[in-house]
């Protein structure tokens, strides 16, 4: 599992101090990026390069209770399924223990021109250590 620490802004919440809806979406996504950083050296080489990407395929959010303004928030990580082009997330936003959202998120792996690739194999490999069992 990856955890990725966070801090609730201002610029993240509504009117009321609390986390707007589409910011968790941002929040994971900065975690998984994190997460493939740390996981594969060559992954900021590939993205730039244009050599592989991911695409959000599938996206399910189950809201528990909200994020205000500055708390301190962390994202838990894990891989559940790795496929030839595909991998499946579970991520969960967490404070001080408990679980505030939580996302499953499918990734297509796909080529510059937007087109499906099968992972490529030291990035599976690196992927499996964060598979959740």
């Amino acid at each position: 599992m990856h955890v990725f620490p966070l801090r609730v802004y201002y610029e993240d919440t509504d009117a009321a101090g609390i986390v707007y809806y589409a910011n968790y979406l941002k929040f994971v996504e900065r975690a998984r990026t994190e997460m493939m950083h740390l996981l594969e050296a060559s992954y900021r080489e590939s993205v730039a390069q244009r050599r592989i990407a991911f695409a959000v395929r599938h996206c399910d959010m189950d809201f528990l209770a909200p994020a205000r303004l500055d708390d301190v928030l962390e994202v838990r990580t894990s891989v559940t399924e790795i496929g030839g082009a595909s991998v499946t997330a579970e991520q969960v936003i967490r404070r001080d223990g408990d679980d505030l959202t939580r996302i499953r998120v499918r990734l297509a792996c796909i080529d510059a021109a937007g087109r499906a690739m099968r992972l490529p194999a030291k990035l599976r490999t690196a992927l499996q250590t964060v598979m959740q069992h």
